[in-house]
């Protein structure tokens, strides 16, 4: 059964601004049968059919002759070539949304379509689901820990019932379906990741040092990224980290988060965070074999902070924002706020536990953002499992995940 997507209406809009579309996530989201789902009158082509694929290599303008527009190309990232046949096509008719692209794998994929298609493209980029989505929440406002959002969100509410059962077994589409064995699913998801994008991409040759990389990772799911350690960990150097770290961002199972600068906290670290964005496949690289052992184990607060951090970020994919206004905070004496949410001119601080008992020194390094003057603070949050908001201190509040 399918699940509606939040992102429907971006995409719609998309199409209705620009010729070409290219939509973009990791394997598994839903992005080909979301967009035949939504497009139903579009021709559909995949370059997944080795026919299809070898005549877009070999004469990609003998591909498009005999095809119906407008049309969508699934999995363009095998043939980046088409792109500048893509533009020519795209030239020739004012029509929007004449082309639909989508490809699971963008680091040559963007830069190939901004270089080629620039002022005819829109990218839009799909996650797996959302708690929003899984549940029936119709709400689709990007996160903001304000009283006005707060107010609207409670309109909406939905008790997320047995959530740890989902952060473990995660949020790809396929396993909604209860008779599919998630350790399953995920085993091939790799195997498949590492056959079919990474071998083109990367020049690996021991599989097992990329598939160590990835449990490296995971293990440093909502951490300081230091690439030294990973490679220690891996036994590799530090640029081919930093390389496959940049092949994994760009898969879109993994974020970077920066941390927030400014020249009145100077002090504060220069290193990102990562985080997984789907817990199931964290969960599943780490060895947490159950929910239980998830939950109480040793890594279970930074699986739940990259619980909530996902669905933050998908808050704001899904309703067509970048993230580039999504920070971190740590200074050199480990003073840490997981969250910073630009605003305009206003800093949303968010604390992320996973306890439901609050306690007043959840949020006592809000303050360090005082020294920031060319800034307004806003109202601070405790992301967490208490039933209800409730507040911390004066400036903040502890709310429910649920919130998010």
């Amino acid at each position: 059964m399918y699940t509606e997507r939040h992102i429907e209406n971006i995409l719609k809009k998309a199409v209705s601004q620009t010729k070409v579309v290219l939509l973009t996530g990791a394997r598994q989201v839903g992005k080909s049968t979301s967009i035949r789902r939504i497009f139903p009158d579009y021709q559909y082509i995949t370059l997944d059919d080795e026919n299809e694929l070898e005549l877009a290599l070999r004469d990609r303008s003998l591909f498009f002759k005999d095809k119906a527009f407008p049309i969508i190309i699934d999995e363009v990232q095998y043939a980046g070539e088409l792109m500048r046949e893509v533009k020519r096509i795209a030239d020739q008719s004012d029509e929007k949304g004449r082309i639909l692209l989508t490809g699971s794998q963008t680091y040559d994929l963007l830069d190939q379509a901004s270089r080629s298609l620039v002022g005819r493209v829109s990218i839009v980029e799909l996650s797996s689901l959302s708690c929003r989505e899984i549940f029936g929440v119709k709400f689709q406002d990007c996160f903001l820990p304000d009283p006005g959002y707060l107010k609207q969100r409670k309109k909406n509410l939905v008790h997320y019932d047995h959530l740890w059962e989902h952060i473990h077994r995660g949020f790809m589409p396929e396993l909604l379906d209860a008779e599919r064995d998630a350790e399953w699913f995920y085993r091939d998801y790799i195997r498949t990741y590492i056959e079919r994008d990474i071998r083109r991409i990367v020049n690996v040759k021991d599989e097992m040092k990329f598939r160590s990389f990835m449990v490296s990772l995971a293990a440093r799911s909502a951490q300081i990224v230091n690439y030294d350690d990973i490679a220690k960990d891996v036994g590799v150097d530090i640029k081919t980290v930093q390389h496959w770290m940049s092949v994994v961002e760009a898969s879109g199972l993994v974020k970077i988060i920066h941390p927030y600068f400014n020249n009145a906290i100077k002090r504060a670290t220069k290193a990102p965070k990562l985080f997984f964005m789907d817990t199931g496949l964290l969960c599943y690289l780490v060895g947490w074999k159950t929910y239980e052992s998830a939950q109480n184990g040793t890594m279970a607060g930074s699986i739940f902070e990259t619980f909530v951090v996902s669905e933050i970020i998908k808050s704001y994919l899904n309703a067509g924002k970048n993230l580039d206004h999504l920070y971190f905070y740590r200074d050199k004496e480990k003073r840490e706020i997981d969250l910073l949410i630009e605003d305009g001119d206003t800093l949303y601080p968010v604390e992320i536990k996973k306890g439901a008992t609050v306690q007043q020194d959840w949020t006592k390094n809000f303050s360090v953002l005082n020294k920031i003057s060319d800034k307004k603070i806003g109202q601070g949050c405790v992301i967490c499992r208490v039933d209800t908001p409730v507040p911390v201190d004066e400036q903040s509040m502890a709310i429910p995940v649920e919130y998010i």
